[in-house]
């Protein structure tokens, strides 16, 4: 019963877990899902390989939908003995995305635990992190991989001090269940910059060890790393071994090209260009928005009221009501940060911050400072382009640090440290005497404040002017009146100024609430848990309150599960498409490369995937762009198919372009298209990417195949580069599915094929007559195959080797993973039974 009495605050924590998460995302309980964009475009590429599963009940691992063919590793594919993900599932038992918030909830309040925080204090602990702004609009916007990602962190860097603190068999045992569950979660970003978190930690105890004369210890705590660590590798074995032998081809991976489509000379040694890499970077001063939201406009949800200065100076101008309120909703006009866009600010919270000034100034444990390291270290990161000293120097020599875009995500680790470091300093401030308290409450309510009153005396510093501004000021020029569009701006700047003076007040005053509850605390006014409850309450509040100006409840966030499962429907273009039941692909010109809309419906050389195959990228942006500019000129008005063959399209089997009008999509038929197969009559020799590439552009696909000499010409050496033309020879597609596609040719000479299908090294295998044959690589993207005189039978079949070994490794870890955790029980409860 003392057992049992002793879980007893945990289990009114979780279950406070569940009711928060669901009170905060209700429609979930009235059969409604979340619409987010992300997935939204995730469903719509992922469309073949989920008919696939459902009707096969096995993986394809390979999609033909999107970017003209790619494996499924990062797309949501399957695998066996995935018994991590089985753990997985069951702790996200909620509808989703309750079940993120509940994760967030439950990996902090472990990790404040482990640092020896009350049940309460950790229970509002974690509802402040779960709460912080960003956490709340990734899950809003559908970077659902990301946010069950940071979930996981919190439990990782419990095991880590666990360990540190020399407790082995818990510490062990916690930091291989989080790292397991922090890979399954598959977002490769947070985990590395949860890995950079951990070596910064790792300086501190590392620095403790030695100042304790403890050094000794170091050879078992590497030792509890390693087994736990590989065990929770080995369990993810067959999703990291198929995501590494991906890397390479997709955006991630090296580019072959030394020229960009410009022409211009191709930054070399890193994975992706250091302007995308960096296009999303934190201003140095917008990182003040953690600690009020709208200084720097909020985000591009953002909407002003009727009170605002543009609703009325719209008025004034003789706008209608409705016509104003329209232009006070517009998208993104309030923010004038660095960033191109942002969804929300990354607000962690005022009284969050309150509190963590107040752990600098109170709290005694030497931990405080692994935290405050983590913290800075994230920020100074964040900055991307505006630190560019520290960034470059990542880019440049950090392994993997070029994988990554985006960098101002990573002050997710700030959003983690800060809120750590904020409930240590509310822990310890109740565990010391009242003059102690006073001092610290006072020096944090000094500095908080302090920074409050100087952000309203430098307001004149600012400008309040953003790149949108520069935007307006183009789409305003056609008033009638001139100065329109100055006084325009001049409203929205007041209106920016606006936001700006009312949140500092807010944030003041949520300061003054934890000041004078930590106040009347030391003047014996009110009781140590009603000063908690008072704080927690304001701290959470605050949170929810803002979160829901970005993530609300309404209609537009929530809908019905049939719009959320079924969020595309075809158009009459795609319906005339769908008619023709043959094998071909589509290009969809209004979206481009990134039209998971057309991948719904058709096999697609759009998509939406941030691992999109590289070389594929390459030909769209180096050729296909470019030949679209005289697109119009060659489109038949009378007959709707092109008159002139654009080669590069030929050769991708783009049977179809639809093409947006006023009146609609239409599609446009190519008759030039290559087909599914065809012979060449030669093999042209080239010798690099940029050869390739450029060749591809030139040659006419339906006759010339481009080979690179350098990497297939020893296959070559004693056979003919050039084929004997026989206008009978046929190639044929009688079956297809994604993963096994199957051929009858015919020819009267030896020839050499080229099929419309994307190369892949690894995985695809192919026979002619049962028997294997080498598949080559040519026009920098598709497969080739030597073909011998007669009939025969041509199958490819994608059959990775990566899944059947990792899913072995994947068997045996979590066997192994088992065990330790049942050896673990059986010798406390042994040692127990001895005492």
């Amino acid at each position: 019963m003392k057992q049992l009495q002793k879980f007893y605050p945990h289990f009114l924590a979780i279950l406070g877990f569940i009711i928060v998460s669901l009170i905060y995302f209700y429609p979930v309980l009235q059969g409604k899902k979340i619409y987010q964009h992300d997935i939204v475009q995730y469903t719509g590429m992922a469309k073949e390989q989920n008919d696939f599963r459902a009707e096969y009940d096995t993986e394809p691992y390979w999609t033909n939908a999107s970017f003209g063919g790619m494996p499924t590793y990062q797309s949501g594919a399957k695998y066996p003995h995935d018994y991590i993900g089985k753990l997985d599932d069951l702790l996200r038992f909620l509808p989703r995305p309750a079940d993120y918030l509940f994760l967030y909830f439950l990996g902090f309040y472990g990790l404040l635990l482990t640092l020896r925080i009350n049940p309460l204090k950790a229970f509002f602990g974690a509802l402040a992190f779960g709460l912080s702004t960003y956490l709340i609009v990734i899950i809003g916007v559908g970077h659902n991989a990301k946010a069950h990602a940071i979930a996981y962190m919190p439990l990782v860097i419990a095991g880590f001090i666990l360990v540190f603190r020399k407790r082995y068999l818990h510490g062990g045992i916690l930091t291989m269940l989080a790292v397991a569950l922090e890979i399954t979660a598959n977002h490769f970003q947070m985990t590395y910059y949860l890995f950079l978190l951990l070596i910064v930690m790792s300086f501190y105890f590392l620095y403790r060890l030695y100042q304790e004369n403890d050094l000794k210890a170091l050879p078992k705590i590497i030792a509890t790393f390693l087994i736990a660590v590989t065990l929770a590798v080995g369990a993810n074995a067959t999703s990291l071994m198929a995501t590494k032998e991906y890397a390479d081809f997709s955006i991630r991976g090296k580019s072959e090209l030394t020229t960009n489509p410009d022409g211009s000379k191709k930054e070399a040694n890193i994975s992706m260009d250091r302007e995308y890499i960096t296009e999303y970077s934190y201003g140095v001063s917008e990182s003040l928005n953690l600690i009020s939201p709208r200084l720097f406009g909020g985000g591009n949800g953002q909407k002003l009221t009727e009170d605002s200065h543009v609703y009325n100076f719209m008025l004034e101008y003789g706008a209608q009501p409705e016509e104003a309120k329209e232009i006070t909703e517009s998208y993104g006009i309030t923010y004038w940060g660095d960033q191109p866009q942002v969804a929300a600010p990354a607000y962690i919270g005022a009284i969050v911050f309150f509190l963590f000034v107040l752990a600098l100034y109170h709290d005694r444990r030497k931990i405080k400072y692994a935290f405050l390291a983590g913290a800075i270290f994230s920020l100074l990161l964040s900055w991307g382009k505006n630190f560019s000293l520290l960034t470059d120097f990542f880019i440049d020599y950090v392994p993997a640090y070029d994988k990554f875009r985006a960098v101002s995500s990573i002050q997710v680790l700030l959003e983690l440290c800060i809120p750590v470091l904020a409930i240590m300093g509310l822990q310890s401030f109740f565990t010391t005497d009242k003059e102690k308290q006073w001092s610290s409450l006072w020096k944090t309510a000094a500095t908080s404040l302090g920074i409050i009153v100087v952000l309203f005396l430098a307001k004149g510093m600012f400008s309040f002017v953003g790149e949108i501004d520069s935007q307006l000021a183009n789409a305003l020029q056609g008033h009638p009146d001139k100065s329109f569009g100055t006084a325009f701006l001049e409203a929205l700047r007041e209106d920016r100024k606006d936001l700006y003076n009312a949140d500092l007040l807010r944030s003041g005053f949520l300061m003054l609430v934890a000041f004078g509850a930590l106040y009347l605390y030391t003047k014996n006014k009110l009781a140590q848990n009603t000063a908690i409850i008072i704080i927690g309450v304001f701290m959470v509040g605050d949170l929810f309150f803002v979160d829901k100006n970005y993530v609300s409840n309404d209609g537009k966030q929530f809908r019905s599960a049939r719009e959320v499962d079924v969020p595309f429907q075809p158009t009459a273009a795609d319906s005339l498409i769908l008619a023709d039941k043959s094998i071909f692909r589509v290009y969809e010109l209004d979206g481009g490369l990134h039209s998971p809309r057309s991948s719904y419906f058709h096999k697609s050389v759009g998509g939406y995937s941030a691992v999109r195959p590289r070389r594929f990228e390459e030909v769209y942006t180096h050729l296909i762009e470019k030949s679209m500019s005289s697109l119009g000129e060659n489109v038949d008005p009378k007959t709707l198919a092109l008159t002139k063959s654009i080669p590069v399209l030929d050769a991708f089997n783009i049977k179809y372009l639809i093409i947006g009008t006023e009146q609609g999509d239409i599609p446009v038929t190519n008759p030039f298209h290559n087909g599914n197969a065809w012979f060449v009559k030669e093999l042209r020799k080239v010798y690099s990417a940029d050869e390739e590439l450029n060749a591809l552009g030139k040659i006419q696909t339906k006759d010339v195949a481009t080979i690179n000499w350098y990497e297939f010409g020893a296959s070559f050496k004693t056979r003919p580069t050039t084929f004997a033309n026989d206008s009978t020879a046929s190639i044929k597609l009688d079956e297809y599915k994604a993963n096994h596609l199957k051929y009858t040719s015919n020819n009267k000479n030896d020839g050499f094929a080229v099929f419309s299908e994307i190369y892949y090294k690894d995985g695809w295998k192919a026979t002619i007559d049962g028997k294997e044959t080498q598949i080559y690589k040519v026009d920098y993207t598709l497969r080739g195959i030597e073909i011998p005189k007669g009939k025969h039978t041509i199958e490819f079949k994608f059959e990775p080797q990566v899944v059947k070994t990792g899913s072995t490794i994947a068997l045996f870890s979590s066997i192994g993973m088992l065990l330790v955790v049942i050896g673990v029980v059986y010798f406390e409860q042994r040692g127990k039974k001895t005492e």
